[in-house]
């Protein structure tokens, strides 16, 4: 059931945080629109997030997953911590179950597409500012049939390492452990994903919410 705004004169604060300038404007204007809204912030950078909920005090923040700077994942986890108030909603157009589960271990509320019709998003926000926990269902069921991760904590530090591309020396020089070493967790990684090259185990893992 759609929640109505009870409170025009009190509204709902919120930050935006998107890299791209033409979405991020559309996506505030739009939201501009609602009575019981109003954008009080709106960065193109993740490591601008913390700063901008510190100055502006949102209720929600409506967060992208991949911005420069600090991810969006990254900057909810950070927001949890020194931000507690603000509620964040991961807003993204990777509607994937590995992104949902890390979502929610970072300390978010709410996950929406970016493709859903607008009055989705706007009662997605209205839920999670009256406390509720708003999760695509269909995500939901593709999350708890993901899993948990089967790699081990330096399976998943070597797969974080090579994802500029690094060569196996450079991780093993990033991670303090032997180029032998290094290609043995790469094996196994490999392995436990059912993939044939670590660029595919990164892909997979990744998407599957194991980094």
């Amino acid at each position: 059931m759609t929640i109505r705004p009870v409170n025009p004169d009190n509204p709902i604060r919120l930050l935006l945080a998107e890299d791209q300038e033409l979405v991020r404007t559309a996506l505030g204007t739009l939201l501009d629109l609602e009575d019981d809204f109003a954008v009080v912030a709106a960065v193109g950078r993740g490591d601008q997030v913390v700063g901008a909920a510190l100055e502006h005090r949102p209720d929600v923040a409506l967060l992208d997953i991949e911005m420069p700077g600090l991810d969006g994942l990254a900057a909810a986890a950070v927001l949890a911590q020194q931000a507690p108030w603000c509620r964040v909603v991961i807003l993204t157009t990777f509607g994937r179950a590995g992104y949902l589960r890390r979502a929610m271990e970072a300390g978010a509320v709410g996950f929406v597409v970016k493709d859903a019709p607008a009055e989705v998003l706007a009662d997605a926000i209205r839920r999670v500012a009256a406390g509720e926990r708003v999760v695509d269902p269909e995500l939901a069921a593709a999350t708890l049939a993901a899993g948990a991760s089967p790699l081990t904590a330096r399976e998943r530090d070597v797969l974080n390492a090579s994802r500029p591309g690094a060569g196996v020396a450079e991780i093993a020089g990033k991670l303090y452990l032997s180029e032998g070493t290094v290609r043995n967790y790469f094996s196994s990684a490999i392995a436990k994903t059912s993939t044939r090259n670590r660029t595919e185990a990164l892909r997979v893992a990744d998407e599957r919410g194991w980094l």
